[in-house]
């Protein structure tokens, strides 16, 4: 037996109280807050390795070098009809510390509105003034220095909002690009203006975004490295990487019930089984942890069916409800004397940003994108256009018997006369070339600046589930993931179109104000001669569209519909089944006009919490 098989049939073999399916970003926090009891035993399955010390995880200024290794799953969603057929990439963090690894470090929260609607569904404990104390537990703020508050440009301290002593640090950049300095002059000029509270239950404004950085090493902050690796010595947390979970081990009780007792896990090509006495927590995000329900005979019995899996808990909720926020890129040619991310992609110029960040914590290497605008719909479209758009669109009717008519009264409802404090379409601005499409002329020296817009709160909704066996492919594993997203499509999805369309309008004006305009030399993509109409634009979205990297809704809170309309109740427990809950991004029943990282942390906190309560062992927040 080699030593990585024993310590997989060792990790076997303790008698655990919970077991943690992902060591992620909800995963490891929720992990670390049940450990602080010495009197629990916690159990962590983690598919991937540990990423400690690598450049491309932990150095700032190299974020997003990790999409596309083998530190991530490497998704892709089947053939979007709303997009020409394209299938689209779909980047999730098969690493300990899953997404917060591979993120770009961008640290916000939604409006308050946000999370009083998942309240208003049923899911009581759920709304901002309830989840504010997790948000603050989960973070330490760096106040910036007047020196960077300078730089930043409307950099705050955030009184009273944020946390002080939490597990992530979060802070402001050191470092800025030039682009930065003419962002909040340029976003004023065409009426947005600068916002230094968007910690606190409004994020409609331009700003300066903190980042999940820690600003004394100048290195990330994620899961791995704030919640895990300061407690890993403690006896009573264990962690195993490289162990692949295949099934949550459901027993039948009497009344024909079901309660979770273990899961079934490889381990480098070995299959073990490990045991909780309490309870097992499913944190592997919105793309795993429905496949893993279905996997283990939860969800619907169409979808199960066409798989030849047994149903045990028939809820046709199981991987519906997916929401993530739609992205497209504007890329423009710059002056050529601007320093640019791009250059970091040029061997001479990586190793002299080594060099700078190894002697003295600065350079390019520690920064990040941070000029971002959040901006309601209303201010560059006319009631009347908005509403003329939602009345050529029916109410939604997911697949099956389950009505979510309330859910989609309340998406409606975010594009009411009354929805101006709500940030309806994100605007990033950066240096460098970020468009998927767009191929650089890498002969000529030119340098590119790219602005992001991402459609906040969709309406195209899709779904993930285990593939039907006639869609396995010859060399694809047994019981494959079959994403769709339904972008652009479906009942719905022609809204997101339609605001896109003038979303983009509205980035043509930013980037025609100064001083920003006086940095760019020319729009490349889309080309000015490729859009002579309406039609044409709404072609070059379709081709360009892409993920944010924020999928959401999968295993919902049902509220007041309950397992009618969700997968788990208000206290994240799967609806018929016992000892089991989910924890991560997919237990959102609507999406949030934000990054969703802060967020999922204050969910794993509030998580660990209401487990000690239902347990009888407390829990302070």
């Amino acid at each position: 037996m080699d030593n990585q098989q024993a310590t997989a049939k060792a990790f076997a073999l303790k008698e655990f109280d919970f077991l943690v399916v992902g060591g992620g970003t909800a995963g490891l926090a929720v992990a670390a807050r049940l450990s602080e009891d010495p009197r629990l035993m916690v159990g962590v399955l983690e598919a991937g390795s540990s990423a400690f010390g690598d450049g491309v995880v932990e150095l700032p200024g190299l974020a997003g070098r990790a999409l596309g290794t083998d530190l991530d799953w490497n998704f892709e969603t089947v053939p979007q009809p709303g997009l020409g057929g394209r299938a689209v990439p779909w980047a999730r963090g098969k690493v300990l510390g899953g997404s917060s690894a591979l993120n770009y470090m961008t640290w916000n929260r939604g409006s308050r509105e946000d999370y009083d609607d998942w309240v208003e569904l049923g899911n009581a404990g759920w709304g901002w003034d309830d989840l504010l104390p997790f948000f603050k537990k989960s973070e330490t703020f760096h106040t910036p220095t007047s020196d960077s508050q300078a730089a930043a440009r409307a950099a705050s301290s955030h009184s009273g909002v944020v946390g002080l002593t939490g597990p992530i640090q979060i802070s402001y950049p050191i470092e800025y690009t030039a682009s930065h300095a003419h962002w909040h002059q340029t976003l004023n000029s065409v009426g947005i203006a600068a916002s230094d509270s968007q910690l606190g239950g409004t994020n409609v404004g331009c700003w300066t975004s903190l980042c999940s950085v820690d600003p004394l090493s100048a290195t990330r902050s994620y899961a791995a490295t704030s919640y895990y690796r300061p407690n890993a010595s403690r006896p009573n947390l264990v962690v195993l990487t490289s162990a692949e979970v295949s099934e949550i081990l459901l027993d039948q009780v009497e009344g024909a019930g079901w309660k979770a007792r273990g899961v079934r896990f490889t381990h480098h090509g070995d299959e073990f089984s490990t045991f909780a006495s309490r309870e097992v927590i499913l944190s592997a995000g919105s793309i795993k942890s429905p496949h893993l329900l279905e996997l283990s005979g939860v969800g619907g019995d169409t979808a199960l069916s066409a798989a030849g899996i047994a149903v045990k808990v028939d809820n046709a909720n199981v991987g519906e409800n997916l929401q993530d926020h739609l992205t497209t890129t504007l890329v423009f040619e710059v002056d050529s004397l601007l320093r640019n991310p791009d250059d970091l992609k040029l061997d001479e110029h990586l190793a002299e940003a080594h060099e700078e960040y190894a002697r003295y914590r600065t350079g390019p290497l520690t920064v990040l994108p941070v000029s971002m605008a959040y901006v309601p719909v209303s201010h560059f479209m006319s009631q009347e256009t908005i509403d003329g758009i939602l009345s050529t669109s029916p109410a939604m009717q997911p697949p099956g018997s389950n009505s979510f008519a309330e859910r989609d009264s309340i998406l409606r409802r975010r594009f009411s006369p009354q929805a101006q404090t709500l940030g309806h379409v994100e605007y990033v601005f950066d240096l460098g070339n970020w468009s998927t499409d767009f191929v650089p002329d890498t002969l000529g020296g030119k340098k590119y600046a790219s602005m992001l817009q991402i459609l906040q709160y969709p309406f195209s909704r899709g779904s993930v589930h285990v593939k039907p066996a006639h869609e396995l492919g010859p060399h694809e594993a047994e019981k494959g993931i079959k994403i769709d997203p339904h972008y652009y499509a479906g009942h719905q999805g022609h809204v997101d179109l339609e605001i896109a369309v003038h979303s983009h309008r509205f980035v043509e004006k930013i980037c025609a104000a100064q001083p920003l305009a006086s940095i760019l030399r020319g729009q490349v993509c889309p080309l000015p001669s490729e859009i002579h109409s309406d039609d044409d634009l709404r072609a070059w979205l379709k081709r360009n569209m892409v993920t944010d990297w924020h999928p959401v809704g999968t295993c919902a809170m049902g509220g007041k519909g309950g397992a009618r309309t969700g997968v788990v109740d208000a206290r994240l427990r799967v609806y018929g089944v016992e000892g089991l809950r989910v924890v991560d991004a997919s237990v959102m029943p609507l999406q949030i006009s934000a990054h969703l990282q802060a967020t999922v942390y204050a969910i794993a906190e509030k998580a660990a919490h209401m487990i000690l309560e239902d347990i009888g062992f407390g829990g302070d927040k």
